[in-house]
């Protein structure tokens, strides 16, 4: 089969590699779409630390079921299907509890962090266990199904938030992740969104989203708007969608007393935290990871209208030109938000 293997850091190939076997409980998808997330892109240069080559990458996908293992069940050849990135194993305390995402055997398709190496979805099929697939309305296209992972992702940061409606958000960082968050928020009741980043045209796509306010910039101007627009009280909660120290810097400065900031950006592996800023006013400061079972309601919201998916998607192009799409986002290309990928 075609794949798109990342053999070196900053190299990619396509090259012809055999197709995935497949386990009793697992499904052979042929991918129809996968999505460049922005974690692809830090690990093509290899600053992530979790893209260890050889590997094919992708794990945001879409596509039609192959072939099935002997034990699965519910599912037929031919089915439309999205999947989830996280391959996690179902009898673990943490899968018992439904946080499959802090799974004590997680693996992550496409991902090769010394612990495990799993590849991904940049290929023309891919393997994945039957648990982690879902079912795929027909009105939803494939390539707006590839992006499903980056919506459960902004789901699953809200669902643990304290959202119980009404609130003023604030959500930092107008990235793929960020812009998907803003609509959940808004979908959970959210009354008021507020969007801020340093790049004018994503600030335009999220008031096209949405977002009832929007600021250019970070630091002291961003905290100096928030203090306006809240008569200076400060939001009730802060998304932070970047993962900088910096801007998580702005979330805890942003945030009202008693308010809570969920962290969800995590470029810098460390930040500096100002302790007493979060004991003294009573902050709730929280890490949100990946999803844990917000697929079926990223799928019912995309296609009720309430998850917007379309405006978000820069370009789709043919695997084949993998590497170059790659360079470009790699090289921080202006109004590039997402590419997807096609390998048929």
């Amino acid at each position: 089969m075609k794949s798109l293997l990342l053999s070196e850091y900053s190299r990619l190939e396509v090259v012809d590699q055999p197709a995935p076997e497949i386990g009793p409980d697992d499904v052979l998808v042929e991918v129809k779409a996968c999505g460049v997330c922005g974690s692809d892109v830090h690990g093509y240069d290899g600053s992530s630390g979790r893209r260890i080559p050889p590997l094919v990458m992708g794990h945001e996908g879409a596509g039609v079921v192959a072939a099935i293992g002997r034990g699965v069940s519910g599912i037929a050849v031919g089915d439309r299907v999205t999947f989830d990135s996280t391959v996690y194993c179902g009898s673990c305390e943490y899968c018992a509890r439904g946080e499959v995402n802090l799974c004590d055997r997680r693996q992550v398709l496409g991902v090769s962090c010394g612990d495990y190496r799993r590849n991904g979805a940049f290929a023309e099929y891919v393997a994945v266990p039957r648990r982690i697939l879902h079912p795929l309305p027909p009105e939803i296209s494939f390539a707006e199904a590839a992006l499903f992972e980056a919506v459960s992702v902004g789901l699953h940061a809200v669902r643990i938030s304290p959202v119980r409606g009404g609130e003023t958000a604030l959500v930092i960082g107008a990235g793929m992740i960020g812009l998907l968050t803003l609509q959940a928020a808004k979908a959970a009741g959210c009354a008021k969104t507020i969007v801020s980043d340093i790049d004018a045209s994503r600030l335009a796509l999220a008031r096209e989203l949405g977002a009832e306010e929007t600021i250019h910039g970070g630091g002291g101007d961003l905290q100096a708007r928030i203090r306006d627009v809240t008569s200076g009280r400060g939001v009730d909660l802060v998304f932070e969608a970047v993962g900088r120290n910096e801007t998580v810097s702005d979330a805890i400065e942003c945030a009202r007393k008693g308010g809570a900031v969920t962290l969800i950006g995590n470029i810098s592996p460390e930040v500096t935290l100002p302790l007493q800023k979060v004991v003294s006013r009573q902050l709730r400061l929280q890490g949100s990871c990946a999803s844990a079972g917000e697929f079926p309601l990223a799928i019912e919201l995309a296609a009720q209208g309430k998850i917007r998916i379309k405006p978000l998607i820069s370009a789709v192009a043919p695997l084949e030109e993998g590497p170059r799409w790659f360079e470009r986002l790699h090289a921080g290309e202006p109004n590039l938000m997402k590419v997807v990928l096609t390998p048929h």
